[in-house]
Formats: structure tokens, sequence, C-alpha cells
């Protein structure tokens, strides 16, 4: 049990220990509840911190179903899905420009880091289904990083298990058995907005 998402990012810290102060090495947390992991974390471990924003690319035939992810920088289209290079193209671009306003409302003008030949640290406040983390991974890995390491405080074990084959290390605190969801495992867990986390 944490008692909030500052102490699960100090007991993280204690476990990326040897990325302190390490050049070329990045933090990248997935808003809203990463950052709020993500910005103690760097702190302590003197890294630069970014944030990762993407969003599902649904099926045309239904708006449930995800075929794929996009980032600021790229996207990625699941080869099972059978859909036109042209509704992709439509839909990525539509993304795009929605994730750009977000991302303006976290870090202002700045623009997003280089993760090419980079050591990238994805956090989160934990996994439950692991599906905006393997995008992430997936849209990280696009941009060639040196090393990806995901590193949370909690997930559940067949999460876990299937996180860790995607990356070089995977760092997580607990792999509860009884995970029903990410905030049952914290003694404070408030919802986190946007306009809380703004300019990280």
């Amino acid at each position: 049990m944490f008692k909030n998402r500052f102490h699960a990012a100090e007991l993280l810290a204690d476990k990326l220990k040897q990325y302190k102060n390490k050049k070329g090495a990045i933090i990248l947390a997935i808003p809203r509840g990463g950052l709020e992991i993500g910005r103690p974390l760097a702190n302590q471990l003197h890294l630069p911190l970014d944030i990762i924003l993407t969003k599902k690319i649904s099926s045309p035939r239904n708006s449930e179903v995800a075929i794929g992810s996009a980032s600021l920088s790229g996207f990625f289209v699941n080869p099972d899905f059978d859909i036109s290079e042209e509704y992709v193209n439509r839909e990525v671009e539509s993304i795009q420009q929605s994730l750009k306003q977000r991302y303006k409302q976290y870090k202002g003008n700045k623009k997003p880091a280089e993760l090419k030949n980079k050591t990238v640290i994805i956090v989160d406040d934990g996994l439950a289904t692991g599906h905006t983390m393997e995008a992430a991974i997936e849209l990280i890995k696009q941009q060639l990083p040196k090393k990806l390491v995901v590193a949370v405080p909690v997930a559940p074990p067949s999460t876990a298990r299937k996180i860790a084959k995607r990356v070089d290390e995977f760092i997580c605190l607990a792999t509860p058995f009884d995970f029903v969801a990410v905030g049952q495992f914290y003694e404070e867990f408030e919802q986190v907005s946007d306009k809380m986390l703004q300019k990280c």
C-alpha cells in the first residue's frame, strides 16, 4: 500500500538510482497520474522530464474498438485489421491535432524531447490492462531509443509479464494477485486534472 503518488515515486527512485544524473537519460510520464509520479522522480534522479501522449485510433466500423494508436511523433496500426490507408491517415491527422493542443497545456511552446539513442524511462502510477503503456512503448520504439525502461508502482501479474517482454528493463514494486484497480493500492488516490498538472 502506498500513501500517495509521491510516496510511490520515492520508492521507485530507490529502484532507479543507477540512472541518477545519467547523461542521455530521460523520464517520460503518462498523464495524468503518471505525471504525479514523474515529477518527483525526475527531481530526485536529476533527470529531464517530458510526457508521452497517446490516443487510440478507432475502427471505422466500431468506435469502441482500437485498431492502433497515435502520438505526436508517429502511429502504429495492428496489421490484423484491414483498414484503408486513407482512413488511417485522416484519423492520425485529427488525433495529432488534438494531442498538440493537450501537449501545449502541459508544456507550453516547448518541443517534445528527442528520444533517439537515449535511455527512456516511462512511468505511470500503475497498470491495469497495460494497453496505454503498450501503445506508448510501440510509439517510443519508433524513435530508436538506446534503452527502454518501464517503472510503475503496481500492476497485476499478467500485465507485468506482458510489459516486461516488450522492454529492456521492467521495474514494478508490487504485483498483487488480488488486483482490481490501481487506486486500491493507494491510501490517497485523488483524481488529477489537467489544470493541476500544467507546465510540468
